[in-house]
């Protein structure tokens, strides 16, 4: 489904806008923001945006809107180009230099007294540069949402999205890096050579299995939080969910059957969480067997499908396969959470038919809740990682803010993304792996 926008003078009259609005109702399109641009004494020019299937329905409803009598349409364009046009980041001052004595404090001659010190004592960049509240978000672009292996430049638009929400929730700076490989070696070495000038690594949309390699290998090496989101992040997000969810139908996780299917980036880190989180069992399913022995390695056991559904109390599904699962094969009083999108491995309405206690799809679950808090909450604590305590921790602060009937809280709500890092700097200084002098003073 497309948001689309579509510009238009309207006669200023009464009846007009309802004239509009009944046409798009025939085309079964679902009306969203209606922005009045400017109001005239004949004519008033206003912009609808509505949801419409593809680019081809939403040409023939603006065809259709622009046969009107007295209605032009000025133009229609898919939302998310509007709101892409030019980038979704900037890098800016923070004070403007507009003074002599300004620019001898902010460069020569008063930065080299300021090198010099970092020189002495390399701590001190953390302090005096944005190094100690910048994450770099790096990726190859090989696993992008749904897209697949679309490249490095083409993910760019992920990234940028996924350091505007740092910055917006987290207080955090953060600088997507693309990295033009594929190569597991490549790909380690330059972020090991970038990483100097980051407080946190946040790894992204990287394909399994060399995504777990890949982190693995960098968690080993550095000095500073390394995680990947697709991995860990998701997976915080998702143990919340299933936290609230069983709490909607009066289970405990710790007394559950957790079944996942899916043993990819995402499916492996939920199954993981699961296991780590006191889940009284945690069965998987993929048909992939490469990744059976990383999942029993992990305490993980792989069932068939069939075996999983019979058996779980609670499902998760993470494999990018619409309609995978049948209404007939959903164990009554489950709780389903089929997180694929666009389009669910089972629609929520119709497991709840077929059975289901519980069922929701992957818009409730969304990574945005879990990662600026989780990174803020480790640069807060000065942790070297972010260790599978911080993570739950995490899980169990968003389960907690969940209104009365859903899942997570609202993703747009700062006082969640607070808490989130709150509670993984509580952990961390808890689990004794927080360390004072790292903490950046610019949080």
């Amino acid at each position: 489904m497309l948001d689309v926008t579509y510009r238009m003078q309207i006669p200023h009259r009464p009846g007009q806008l309802s004239r509009v609005t009944g046409v798009i109702s025939t085309h079964n399109g679902l009306i969203g923001d209606i922005l009045t641009i400017h109001l005239g004494r004949e004519r008033t020019e206003r912009e609808l945006t509505v949801e419409m299937p593809d680019l081809t329905a939403a040409a023939a409803l603006a065809k259709d809107l622009d046969a009107i009598d007295g209605v032009s349409v000025l133009w229609h364009l898919d939302r998310a180009f509007l709101r892409h046009e030019g980038g979704k980041l900037r890098i800016d001052p923070v004070v403007p230099v507009t003074t002599p004595q300004q620019m001898r404090d902010v460069y020569t001659p008063g930065v080299a007294r300021v090198c010099t010190a970092i020189a002495h004592d390399d701590s001190l960049a953390s302090r005096y540069t944005m190094i100690g509240t910048t994450v770099a978000v790096c990726t190859n672009g090989t696993r992008v949402l749904g897209l697949g292996d679309i490249g490095p430049r083409a993910a760019m638009p992920v990234m940028e999205g996924k350091a505007l929400f740092y910055k917006q929730f987290a207080g955090i700076n953060a600088m997507p890096i693309l990295i033009d490989t594929k190569d597991e070696d490549e790909f380690v070495e330059t972020v090991l050579r970038i990483a100097g000038g980051f407080a946190g690594i946040h790894l992204e949309d990287i394909s399994a299995p060399s995504c777990f390699e890949i982190e693995r290998r960098l968690l080993a090496a550095l000095p500073q939080p390394v995680m990947h989101d697709d991995v860990h992040g998701t997976a915080v997000v998702t143990v919340a969910a299933a936290i609230a969810a069983c709490r909607h139908v009066d289970r405990r996780l710790d007394a559950a059957v957790v079944g996942q299917i899916g043993l990819g980036a995402a499916g492996f880190g939920i199954a993981s969480l699961m296991h780590d989180g006191g889940a009284a069992r945690v069965i998987a399913y993929d048909p992939d067997e490469g990744s059976h022995a990383r999942a029993r390695a992990h305490g993980i056991e792989i069932v068939s499908m069939d075996e999983l559904l019979d058996q779980a109390d609670v499902v998760v599904a993470t494999t990018g396969r619409a309609g995978l699962i049948k209404p007939e094969q959903v164990k009554k009083d489950s709780v389903m959470l089929a997180l694929t999108n666009p389009v669910a491995e089972i629609d929520p309405d119709i497991a709840l038919a077929a059975g289901a206690a519980f069922a929701a799809d992957g818009r409730s679950v969304n990574n945005v809740l879990g990662y600026p808090g989780i990174f803020r909450g480790a640069l807060l604590a000065g942790a070297p990682f972010i260790s599978t305590k911080m993570k739950l921790a995490a899980a169990w602060a968003i389960a907690a803010l969940a209104p009365d009937g859903e899942l997570v809280p609202d993703v747009l709500e700062q006082s969640v993304h607070t808490a989130v890092a709150e509670a993984v700097r509580a952990a961390a200084v808890e689990e004794g792996i927080s360390r004072p002098d790292h903490i950046p003073p610019g949080l």
